[in-house]
């Protein structure tokens, strides 16, 4: 079958002014299977080659897909677009089947069901299923017997069992050649860029987070085999940095440290952005020479506070010693540290923005991360809060960079500036700026130089776009009927 794979035209100022545009990994997760069955498969980066959804409509006509597919790695704050896309297809397009996948369309299928555009959404891990719904589509086979998605059947929403979590996530192919122009993806000023996925899933219970739920229980892929196809895009596609796509890579130490010793070994010339836990980088200190010798340079630390008693709210299972230990030791064996400082956690005040600069700069990382508490339904934290408390309703500003609780003592435009005055006190401070101007080495110096030109790129971007900080109000809209639609895929 002819399939298209459509990264949807959803930007952010972090692609074009920040670190840079990323590959769609999930969707050449999908794609490598179904090129590996035999059908055609085409990948459009909307989102990279910067399209309209006009521009999107035409290249789907001149394709001419008998299936759509779509996703995005943003999910929640990726949802309006992907659906102003799909309907601006099908309505061009009736015959053409369209599939949405996701975190967002997983939790929120029978919902999403109610726009006449989308045909078919795959919950949770898309290869097998994508795979096995394209057969069922091409032979005629019911719908219902295709686990993990969800369908229309007589105009009503039915959802079939859900696929149990893939054992051997090596058995899958990553489809590398529907990247057509490699150029176009690079980061942090280090080359052409890369994903890649060496674990899916994470065992804690953070009370914001439902990665948990997503992937249900953690995997990791073969590191000698994960390292060979590092090793086979260096040396076919010239990559020279990856960004490690996991939650938590370092959960199993002794798969995590036959990865760092295999990547040591072959001295591949590549740098990694990784996330990882500061209580797993404590735990490494004996093995932290490896991470630098295997190429691990940027490292997002999950810190989200400074405040012991807010770290246990949210059950994070570290302290504030642990995060403390965990950059000091990283500064000391070459690697940056990323702070990610979440705005939201508690009540905030301008005295709590103040104590924060001051406990940051105490900490001393390389860099800071602020981001604001995104209560997405499928968390523990999205079923507490309450409907009323949510002053962001446009579903596109939920992507972390935008205030989306209420905070009863600041206005959202104080918690604008508040977030824009601890960005600037901890990157522009004299301080900073000089460590980095007397630092020796050229190469760490450059990397200092370039995240922090980047970082207030994008801190100027958000002020000139201050508009579209301003609260929405919510919009009723019912599911209660589904308006009718010409060509309308139904099982």
């Amino acid at each position: 079958m002819r399939i298209l794979l459509i990264n949807p035209p959803y930007w952010t100022l972090t692609s074009l002014l920040g670190t840079g545009h990323q590959i769609p990994l999930g969707l050449l997760m999908v794609g490598g299977p179904l090129l590996g069955a035999g059908h055609e498969v085409r990948l459009l980066d909307a989102e990279r080659k910067h399209l309209s959804i006009r521009a999107v409509v035409k290249e789907v006509e001149r394709f001419s897909p008998e299936i759509v597919m779509t996703g995005h790695a943003g999910s929640t704050s990726a949802h309006p677009v992907c659906v102003k896309m799909l309907t601006a297809i099908k309505r061009a397009c009736p015959n053409v089947v369209t599939v949405y996948g996701g975190v967002y369309p997983s939790f929120h299928a029978e919902e999403i069901l109610c726009e006449e555009a989308i045909d078919v959404v795959v919950r949770g891990e898309g290869e097998a299923t994508s795979l096995e719904l394209v057969e069922a589509i091409e032979s005629g086979r019911p719908l219902h017997s295709v686990q993990g998605i969800a369908y229309r059947h007589r105009r009503q929403p039915i959802l079939t069992p859900s696929r149990p979590p893939i054992r051997n996530l090596d058995a899958f192919r990553i489809g590398w050649e529907l990247i057509e122009h490699w150029d176009d993806y690079q980061c942090f000023g280090l080359g052409r860029a890369g994903i890649i996925q060496f674990s899916r899933g994470c065992s804690h219970q953070c009370t914001y987070c439902g990665q948990r739920d997503f992937w249900v229980r953690w995997r990791s892929r073969s590191p000698v085999k994960l390292v060979d196809e590092i090793e086979w895009l260096y040396h076919t596609h010239n990559i020279r940095f990856f960004s490690l796509a996991d939650e938590n890579p370092a959960a199993n130490k002794e798969e995590w440290h036959l990865f760092l010793q295999e990547m040591a070994t072959r001295d591949i010339p590549v740098y990694f952005f990784a996330s990882i836990r500061t209580t797993d980088i404590v735990r490494d200190v004996e093995i932290l020479h490896l991470y630098r010798k295997a190429g691990i340079l940027y490292i997002l630390l999950g810190i989200e506070s400074t405040e012991p008693e807010v770290l246990e709210q949210i059950k994070k299972g570290s302290t504030t010693s642990h995060d403390m230990q965990a950059i000091r030791l990283l500064k000391q064996n070459g690697i940056f540290s990323i702070v990610a400082h979440v705005v939201g956690l508690k009540n905030e005040t301008w005295k709590t923005f103040r104590t924060a600069i001051q406990q940051l700069i105490h900490y001393d990382g390389d860099f800071v991360n602020v981001t604001h508490l995104t209560p997405h339904t499928w968390t523990d934290l999205g079923r507490q809060v309450k409907d009323h408390s949510i002053v962001q309703h446009d579903l596109s500003k939920w992507d972390y960079r935008h205030q989306v609780i209420a905070q009863p003592k600041l206005s959202p435009l104080n918690i604008f500036f508040a977030v824009k005055w601890l960005e600037l006190s901890l990157h522009a401070r004299p301080a900073k700026l000089w460590a980095i101007l007397k630092t020796r080495d050229r190469f760490r110096r450059r990397q200092l130089l370039w995240s922090t030109i980047h970082i207030g790129m994008v801190w100027l971007g958000e002020i000139l776009l201050l508009k579209s900080t301003r609260p929405v109000k919510k919009i009723e809209a019912p599911c209660s009927k589904l308006q009718s639609a010409s060509g309308g895929f139904e099982m």
